[in-house]
């Protein structure tokens, strides 16, 4: 559905599906009901930071916030 949800029981790890990327200028960008996520090298956070995505979710950002939902790369 194109937003952040759930993952299946017992599933620690669920894979993110393929995203397609787009530069569009910050003030242009639509924020609302949108989780911060942050984006780490390895699973090891701090130094490994890269960036922040914003990710559709359709309920409270702060869900997720609480849950520590974080995205890993595959380097």
């Amino acid at each position: 559905a194109g937003v952040i949800t759930e993952a299946k029981l017992k599933d620690l790890t669920p894979p993110m599906p393929v995203m397609f990327l787009k530069a569009i200028p910050a003030d242009k960008q639509d924020c609302r009901s949108a989780y911060a996520c942050p984006v780490y090298k390895t699973c090891q956070r701090g130094p490994t930071y890269v960036w922040t995505f914003n990710l559709k979710t359709k309920e409270n950002p702060s869900k997720w916030v609480l849950a520590s939902v974080a995205l890993l790369l595959q380097i």
